[in-house]
């Protein structure tokens, strides 16, 4: 199977070296950036992935594309592969509603697997692995967090895929749901401490990583809260409410500048992960509900830590590997439904739940699964 990798970012790069190594790939990475290219060590395409007709022309020459551009252009790519009949795994997180192209897709015969992460995209699918072995749903909660190791002030953060999506997360508004109501808030509402083995205490705050879980699974009450050191909302919260991530142009000294790109200029030298500094991937997923009188409580955690021997970041571990194992399900014909798939429809099958979760265990990424039963 010929394979285009759209992004060589951390993530992207991981997921290209991930399937490189396997046989039954041959794989082409993609970028406009020639240094991560330079760095790979097969096929690689110098290229301006912004631009559809580089994208359509790319896309047909493959059999499967993996989308992992930032989110700011990732529906218009991920659009495009699809008008161009090619098949997709997407992990660009972006803010548009994917189901608009399901009706593309299907006419096409193309199987789209969009938010194919960690979170999203992980997380729904042991959503929708409980979610099938339930009569009925009472709740679904989903923490999850990217962090550094060791606590460095002043934010405490690394940015482990790309900082803009972080910011992103930062300013989209987060929908979830309340009592059977979409509610929706600001992102860094509600905030909470919760403890984590091997962690210790972390601050939970909204925001907008239900996505799919919202129209597909039938829940009364949904949240996603995003996990970091104890002290980051606040400092995100001051900066975001003074103006500076705001991409709206404001007038100084008689030039036009977008408040975001001074921010992003300052900030992302602060957050890059260094050389010899390792991360850290801690999720928790939580599904309550009914199968007959009985309540039934399932309980997911992940705890991964970066490779110091592959120097592969545990974001893009989790992230990527989850992607690249889909793409195995999609190869060997474990799962070819034509039309956008997010990863809850995966969940639905108990063969592709353990495929997947094997496949991230022999890369020694672990999902404990503990279920309650009263």
């Amino acid at each position: 199977m010929k394979i285009l990798i759209l992004g060589a970012g951390r993530v992207g790069s991981a997921m290209a070296e991930d399937l490189r190594t396997d046989t039954r790939f041959k794989v082409t990475l993609a970028d406009i950036n020639e240094i991560p290219l330079k760095k790979f060590k097969g096929s690689v395409i110098h290229a301006d992935l912004s631009k559809p007709r580089t994208i359509t022309d790319l896309a047909k020459k493959f059999d499967l594309v993996l989308n992992a551009v930032p989110g700011f252009m990732g529906f218009k790519v991920f659009k495009t592969v699809i008008e161009s009949g090619t098949d997709i795994v997407d992990i660009a997180f972006f803010p548009e509603d994917p189901f608009l192209v399901d009706e593309l897709a299907q006419k096409r015969g193309v199987v789209a697997v969009m938010d194919s992460g960690v979170a999203p995209g992980l997380s729904n699918l042991l959503v929708g692995h409980a979610a099938r072995k339930l009569d009925s749903l009472l709740s679904v909660k989903i923490y999850v967090g990217g962090l550094p190791l060791f606590r460095d002030w002043p934010y405490e953060y690394r940015a482990v895929f790309s900082p803009l999506d972080v910011i992103e997360e930062y300013t989209r508004p987060a929908r979830f749901r309340q009592n059977g109501e979409l509610i929706v808030k600001d992102a860094l509402t509600d905030r909470e401490l919760l403890t984590f083995q091997r962690v210790g205490t972390l601050e939970a705050f909204n925001t907008d990583g239900l996505r799919t879980l919202l129209k597909t699974v039938h829940c009364p009450d949904m949240v996603e809260k995003t996990l970091r050191y104890p002290g980051h909302v606040d400092k995100m919260l001051l900066l975001r409410e003074s103006g500076f991530f705001s991409a709206n142009p404001i007038q100084v000294k008689g030039k036009k500048i977008k408040p975001l790109d001074v921010t992003a200029h300052l900030l992302f030298p602060m957050w890059e992960l260094k050389q010899g500094e390792e991360d850290i991937t801690v999720m928790r997923v939580e599904v309550d509900g009914k199968k007959g009188k009985s309540h039934i409580k399932y309980l997911f955690n992940l705890f991964d830590r970066f490779d110091v021997q592959s120097q592969t970041t545990s974001m893009s571990r989790t992230t990527g590997y989850t992607a690249t194992m889909v793409v195995r399900l999609i190869s060997e014909g474990l799962f070819r439904v034509p039309g956008i798939s997010p990863p809850e429809k995966i969940g639905e099958s108990e063969e592709c739940v353990n495929y997947v979760l094997q496949g991230l265990r022999e890369k020694g990424i672990t999902v404990d699964q503990q279920i309650q039963v009263s």
